[in-house]
């Protein structure tokens, strides 16, 4: 199974269980306060995904490492890859 089945499968878990509570069948009742907090309980799980998916991100950026070596060897390419087309006579 894909990572996108499986996060798929997860939403559809968590989402037929979140509909099961927050339709309230017959023979359910809840309490006022988690009636209150069931129904905008998916905003505030997109919400916590979103601050997770910018602090990943953010630190991800932050902890970047430079790769000194596939630098130098990329310019070597390019100053190849123009001297190549100098050669044919290409102008910069």
């Amino acid at each position: 199974m894909t990572k996108l089945g499986q996060w798929l499968c997860g939403f559809a878990l968590l989402g037929s269980a979140w509909a099961a509570l927050a339709l309230a069948p017959p023979g359910l009742q809840l309490p006022t306060p988690f009636r209150q907090a069931l129904l905008p309980l998916p905003v505030y799980l997109l919400v916590t995904f979103g601050c997770y998916s910018l602090a990943t991100v953010g630190y991800r950026l932050a902890t970047f490492n430079d790769c000194e070596e596939a630098a130098a060897e990329l310019q070597e390419q390019i100053s190849a890859a123009r001297a190549d087309l100098s050669r044919r006579g290409l102008r910069f």
